[in-house]
């Protein structure tokens, strides 16, 4: 309950009229006996100091019956001394002694003390002396007339006093209710003009630590309440703009590591998981709770070791899952203890095969132009090094041998060369209309006289009528021509070809079926491939370069086609071309 602020500001106005009351209370108390008492010493000075009332004491302590006289006159001086009779009295006592012999109270006088200013009136001198913790104020004076001694003593019991004090206790506790009453209001109007002004900046932060900006708080004052509303509003606009800002930024993030092809895996200081986004999952092949990093990196990098790194350093590995070669990054996130180790996954197997088929490519390049320079080597140093000559016919054989792996070596860097400028997109298609039939029909007419040198039987089973497409006619007719070439080399003599064609929709397709050595399927999937034979003796008899289909296969992607190898049963092989009808807008320009 004290905890309010409301309360406090009462329990501070109430503590501080109580101490000033208290204070003031105890000075006016203090002034008053103080005022008091010296008014008492001081009237008895003034009556005592008159030499003639001394005198008239001095005579009439002479005379025989010297007390009756003494109290006589005092009696007459009463109201010069201040006696009552009540709160005031006089007494007149033996100054040998001290023994009481007359006075105005003689039942008190019976009973008196023997105070410090009755011992020094008994020595002689005057009592004056004011004892503040006593009870009373008292003053002793020796008066002495002949052989009489005698001590006149005047005692007031301070009974006025404290009545006086009584009262202004009593009005002190009045005007404390007063005071308290007061203070109570006062922090109510207090609690108005500044407490609630802050119970409503406390019921905006409220709003905002549970992320609503909406309302603003309004400013009622130009003063410093006013002034920290205002600053408060503008902290809160400032403190929005920078959690949207922080919201964007962390969604970016968020849609980065949820699309991206790397892999992210977050660990905290002692090794919890803290992220492993989709990618990552793939790559590991292990759900999000099974990616321990004991189990998975330990091994390959230790977790102290990662943790050791300063901001910047990082740490390579490679892993292999199942079929996959993937690449680690390791490093720290933060140099805090609240840090941990960001690992990043990066899958290198398309690389990897990448770089196995270049090697691959060069060393069958460098095999294929090795065998024809070989050979051409061969026969041009048998002819330089016959020292009889050799036949004229002979050596017509070996520059016939030299002319074909030449021009057979010319059609390889011909065909490395296409497939050169096919991979930089720097070969040009020339896009127009065309019959697709009228495409068919040329080139089966210029594989005719080929066909019937191997004496195969080739035959055409299309529709009268296909639609024209959209493409560059030279480069479909060099597909096609590919296909048909390849059927006519790989069947043996006396074999059957037939080509088939038709429309679907909005593509039009031709097929070539053989009844020649086949392919294996394990070899179907590599077919396409540069340099790929499936009888690389065969082949290299027959003058091909392993070529053929890797750029057939390059041409029929850049028009958005097919081409592939049909399944079927029974002995043979067959081809089946698909293209679209018309190309995509713009992808004419692109060709």
């Amino acid at each position: 309950m004290f905890r309010s602020l409301h309360m406090k500001l009462v329990m501070i106005l109430v503590l501080l009229v109580t101490s000033l009351m208290a204070v003031v209370g105890a000075f006016l108390m203090t002034s008053v006996t103080n005022f008091y008492i010296d008014d008492f010493y001081t009237q008895m000075n003034e009556a005592f100091s008159d030499a003639s009332f001394y005198a008239a004491l001095e005579t009439e302590a002479a005379q025989e019956d010297g007390e009756q006289r003494l109290q006589s006159l005092l009696e007459l001086y009463a109201g010069t001394l201040g006696i009552d009779s009540r709160n005031r009295n006089y007494y007149i006592l033996d100054a040998d002694s001290g023994a009481f012999l007359a006075g105005s109270d003689e039942t008190a006088g019976a009973a008196l003390e023997q105070t410090a200013n009755i011992l020094a009136a008994r020595n002689g001198e005057v009592g004056s002396e004011s004892d503040l913790a006593a009870g009373y104020m008292d003053v002793a004076v020796p008066v002495s007339g002949g052989d009489n001694h005698f001590i006149v003593y005047i005692r007031d019991d301070r009974a006025t006093v404290s009545e006086l004090n009584g009262e202004l206790l009593l009005i002190i506790l009045q005007a404390l209710l007063v005071g308290l009453l007061v203070s109570v209001l006062l922090s109510f109007l207090l609690a108005k003009t500044m407490i609630d002004p802050i119970e409503k900046l406390t019921e905006g932060a409220e709003r905002i630590a549970g992320g609503d900006f909406d309302e603003e708080l309004a400013v009622e004052s130009n003063d410093e309440i006013g002034i920290l509303t205002t600053t408060f509003n503008d902290m809160a606009s400032v403190l929005h703009d920078t959690l949207d800002a922080v919201e964007n930024e962390r969604s970016k993030l968020d849609a980065l590591f949820l699309h991206m092809t790397d892999g992210v895996v977050a660990y905290d200081g002692v090794g919890k998981l803290m992220h492993c986004n989709p990618a990552a999952v793939a790559l590991l092949d292990r759900a999000p709770e099974e990616c321990v990093y004991a189990d998975l990196f330990e091994p390959i990098c230790p977790f102290s070791r990662v943790m050791a790194m300063r901001r910047g350093d990082y740490a390579e590995a490679e892993l292999t899952v199942g079929e996959r070669s993937v690449e680690l990054y390791f490093a720290t996130f933060s140099d805090e203890e609240a840090g941990g180790v960001l690992i990043v996954l990066h899958d290198v197997t398309e690389r990897r095969r990448t770089e196995e088929r270049r090697k691959e490519f060069v060393a069958n390049v460098s095999h294929e132009l090795r065998t024809p320079l070989t050979n051409i080597r061969s026969y041009a140093e048998t002819i330089r090094d016959a020292e009889g000559g050799i036949p004229r016919e002979t050596e017509d054989g070996f520059l016939d041998i030299i002319i074909n792996e030449a021009d057979r070596m010319t059609h390889i860097v011909q065909d490395l060369l296409t497939l050169s400028r096919l991979d930089s997109g720097r070969t040009e298609m020339v896009m127009a209309r065309f019959a697709f039939g009228d495409a068919i029909d040329a080139v089966l007419r210029s594989i005719a006289l080929e066909a019937r040198r191997h004496g195969h039987t080739l035959t055409n089973d299309r529709p009268e009528h296909l639609p024209l497409i959209m493409g560059d006619r030279g480069r479909v007719e060099q597909v096609m021509l590919n296909i048909l070439s390849n059927a006519v080399k790989y069947t043996p003599d006396g074999g059957h070809i037939r080509v088939t064609a038709g429309d679907a929709g909005d593509k039009v397709w031709m097929e070539v079926a053989d009844d020649g050595i086949g392919i294996p399927k394990g070899d179907r999937d590599r077919i396409f491939e540069r340099f790929y034979r499936v009888d690389k003796a065969r082949s290299r008899e027959s003058g091909g370069t392993g070529l053929g289909l890797s750029i057939a296969s390059e041409i029929v992607q850049r028009h958005n086609g097919s081409l592939a190898i049909v399944d079927r049963d029974g002995p043979g092989t067959t081809v089946r071309l698909e293209l679209p009808v018309s190309q995509a807008e713009g992808q004419e320009a692109l060709l």
